[in-house]
């Protein structure tokens, strides 16, 4: 009687900005979100929620980042998925965050 393998294969990631798998090294901030786009080829957009102090009135009001970051194909995150995103260089004129896994 032979066993199968219960594992699932992960995706094949030939991508050189890959954190885990390319050489693409990450330093800075740490931030999480939710992807709000996925449109770009290879990039995401993760919008941030946040509150700021408004000092004169001793109150807070709510605020929102849209981040462009990017998408390696072996996490693959797609609109709706809760991510965590770090600094990384510029990759891009706009992109200098890259996805490194889903919450």
């Amino acid at each position: 009687m032979t066993r199968k393998s219960t594992k699932k294969k992960e995706p094949i990631c030939n991508d050189v900005n890959c954190p885990i798998h390319g050489t693409l090294s990450t330093r800075g901030i740490v931030l999480e979100g939710v992807v709000t786009s996925d449109k770009m080829d290879g990039t995401v957009i993760v919008q941030r929620n946040y509150r700021i102090k408004v000092k004169k009135y001793n109150r807070y009001k709510s605020a929102k980042s849209r981040i462009p970051a990017h998408n390696p194909p072996c996490i693959n995150a797609k609109t709706g998925d809760k991510v965590r995103i770090m600094e990384c260089r510029k990759l891009s004129k706009t992109v200098s965050f890259v996805v490194i896994e889903k919450i």
